[in-house]
């Protein structure tokens, strides 16, 4: 375990944790949380042996291996997935001793090759590769240079190169800023299984609640521990400010009343004695200080003036880009309606053309073919991460806004900002030094002083903290226009819209459905994929067998016993794959069976009485509790049976070759 005690730590002159202490258990998932700058991504650093204590003790285990996303991308011209392999600096180790070791050398070799047979080298390309796909990247570009992905593509390869590294201990500090939804799944899927420690740092709130089982929050230098998910800690947090807050209204009383006691008979000689205790007592009380919530932002998006229905109408639009070489399509017939007080979320894998379709809509992106048909008076907002980079670096929020409103009063200007949290002297900082959330706030707020009817947003939340995406999210829900939202934030897309779009094999449909139903969606989506490359694969292995059928018997033999050896293989690492599902399977049973009888005690009307209290509160949490346990059952079970589905396709593979 890592074990923490009375640990200060400092940035420059701010003090970041102050004689703090805390656990961290063996397989333990815990969730980082607090507001950016609070320290969070310093812990990391502390707990890489990048940085020193200023006071206290940090005890880990000796033998521990860490692994985390390195954000300095070396060796940039590697082959993506040899990238990935080479986060196991073991395996790399064993492969270049293997490499400089002579044929001569019969003992050494076999030392190696034992050793390359323990560390999985012939599993590391296709364990590579899986976390590729995973991760969304096509098997096209497996192969291809690192340097040759975008930025948010290359710490997607960061990330799978450090859940490449065999570790005891991972830190992941916000994995799924570049993730779309349908990898953040698979993540989530990984880590369930993965059975290490996992500290991650993140603002997003559903994948805090699917993976971590406790939260260390950043609290005015200290770190507390809540049980649970993010929505636990919400709760038990407001219940700790509760009773802080009653603790402390107690003590101002008694303090008071001793005060009072002391000051009117400290002069008496009777009652001197009785005085002087009190001022004991009073020396001695522990001065508690309630806990505040830490000042949110209240972000204000204004009303339009007019709302036309419908807004826009999309008629066969085909759009993507255009070049001199000709033109690349990436969305093709394109027949959308937008309404007025449409509430739109837009789903789809990266690459998809989510964005292109945004583009389009906000006339950035002239469509190749079909009509755009705004109606009178739309006026769009767009906010996309590219606008960030075009705000002025040398100016101050109060300029910005100044010049796209010149006839405004400044006072009004700073009464604007403020609802997006510039105040004070922070309307007129240079914007150079801001943080990606400040400059995101910023830029939202420059498009939504136009009053836009219609608000089109490429993941909004990018950057921006806990409490800001909250403040967002209830902006939103509270706008009176019409939005289009692209975001990998579930609980913003939860909050904010009615319905979805989904962006898919180069078209865009509506869908009936929430994201629950989406998830099931990607889950069939993949298996067919799956199952449609298997069937290439055995056409392929047919054909190959067919043009082969004049091999010699020294051929046959030899293809004979590699695929002798390859069943082995696949024989030897699918038993434990089996062995755990089965246990699962029977697990899952027994869970089925017990919250069957819980949930007939639930809906028996006497179990509410106040005689049965004592039992309804444990049936309740118990029953709470199975489900949680079902439901991590079911992601481990789905992630073994794909597992066992690609070892097979290994070995179909291998035996074609």
């Amino acid at each position: 375990m890592i074990r923490a005690s009375g640990i200060t730590l400092r940035r420059g002159t701010k003090v970041l944790l102050d004689d703090t202490s805390f656990v961290v258990n063996s397989s333990e998932r815990l969730g980082i949380v607090g507001k950016n700058g609070a320290g969070k991504s310093t812990l990391f650093s502390l707990l890489k042996g990048e940085l020193d204590l200023d006071a206290g003790n940090l005890e880990m285990p000796a033998s521990w291996r860490i692994a985390s996303v390195e954000q300095d991308i070396r060796h940039p011209s590697r082959p993506a997935r040899e990238f990935v392999i080479d986060g196991d600096q073991g395996l790399r180790q064993l492969q270049a001793k293997r490499e400089q070791t002579p044929d001569s050398e019969g003992h050494r070799i076999a030392e190696l090759e034992t050793a390359l047979v323990e560390a999985d080298a012939w599993t590391a390309p296709s364990r590579a590769e899986q976390l590729l796909a995973g991760l969304g990247f096509a098997p096209d570009t497996w192969m291809k240079p690192v340097n040759e992905f975008s930025g948010g593509w290359q710490m997607r390869l960061a990330l799978a190169r450090a859940l490449m590294a065999p570790s005891e201990l991972l830190l992941l500090d916000e994995p799924t800023n570049h993730l779309d939804l349908d990898a953040m799944l698979w993540l989530e899927k990984w880590l369930a299984a993965y059975s290490g420690t996992v500290i991650v740092i993140s603002h997003d709130t559903e994948f805090l609640d699917a993976v971590a089982r406790s939260i260390l929050h950043f609290d005015q230098a200290k770190l507390v521990r809540y049980k649970g998910g993010y929505e636990d800690f919400l709760t038990q947090r407001a219940e700790r400010m509760r009773q802080t807050r009653l603790a402390w209204e107690r003590q101002t009383r008694e303090t008071a009343r001793l005060k009072q006691f002391i000051d009117r008979f400290k002069a008496k000689a009777t009652k001197a004695k009785q005085a002087q205790s009190r001022v004991k007592a009073l020396a001695r009380m522990e001065t508690l200080a309630p806990l505040h919530a830490e000042a949110g932002i209240d972000l204000y998006l204004p009303s339009p003036d007019s709302m036309p229905d419908p807004l826009l109408i999309l008629d066969d639009i085909t759009t993507g880009y255009r070049s001199e070489q000709g033109d690349t399509p990436i969305l093709k017939n394109v027949k959308l309606m937008l309404r007025g007080g449409a509430r739109i979320g837009v789903l789809g894998v990266n690459g998809a053309g989510k964005s292109t379709l945004i583009k389009t809509l906000a006339q950035e992106l002239p469509a190749l073919a079909g009509h755009y048909r705004p109606s009178k008076g739309l006026n769009i907002g767009y906010f996309a991460q590219h606008q960030l980079e075009m705000l002025d670096a040398g100016s101050t929020p109060l300029q910005h806004l100044a010049r796209i409103a010149p006839e405004e009063r400044e006072q009004t200007l700073r009464n604007y900002l403020g609802r997006f949290g510039f105040s004070g002297d922070m309307v007129n900082q240079h914007i150079a030094p801001l943080s990606g959330g400040e400059k995101a706030r910023l830029a939202l707020a420059l498009i939504v002083w136009q009053k836009p009817n219609l608000l089109l947003l490429d993941e909004p939340s990018n950057h921006l903290d806990v409490d800001t995406r909250e403040a967002l999210a209830t902006a939103l829900a509270e706008y009176d226009g019409s939005m289009l939202l692209v975001s990998h934030d579930r609980h913003l897309l939860r909050t904010t819209v009615d319905e979805f779009w989904i962006v898919a094999d180069g078209g865009v449909t509506e869908f009936d459905g929430d994201l629950d139903d989406y998830r099931e969606w990607l889950l069939q989506r993949s298996a067919q994929q799956r199952a449609e490359a298997r069937e290439e694969a055995r056409d392929a292995g047919n054909e190959n067998s067919n043009s082969g059928a004049g091999e010699t018997e020294a051929d046959r033999k030899a293809r004979k016993r590699l695929e002798a050896e390859a069943r082995q293989r696949l024989s030897a690492q699918r038993k434990p794959l089996e062995k755990e599902l089965n246990t699962i399977e029977k697990k899952m049973d027994t869970l089925r069976v017990r919250l069957q009888t819980l949930d007939a005690t639930i809906a028996d009307t006497e179990l509410y009485t106040d005689a049965r209290r004592d039992e309804r509160v444990k049936v309740l949490a118990e029953h709470g509790e199975l489900n949680k346990q079902l439901e991590q059952a079911e992601t481990r079970w789905l992630t073994l049976q794909e597992e066992i589905e690609a070892l097979e396709q290994q070995f179909n593979e291998a035996t074609q070759q």
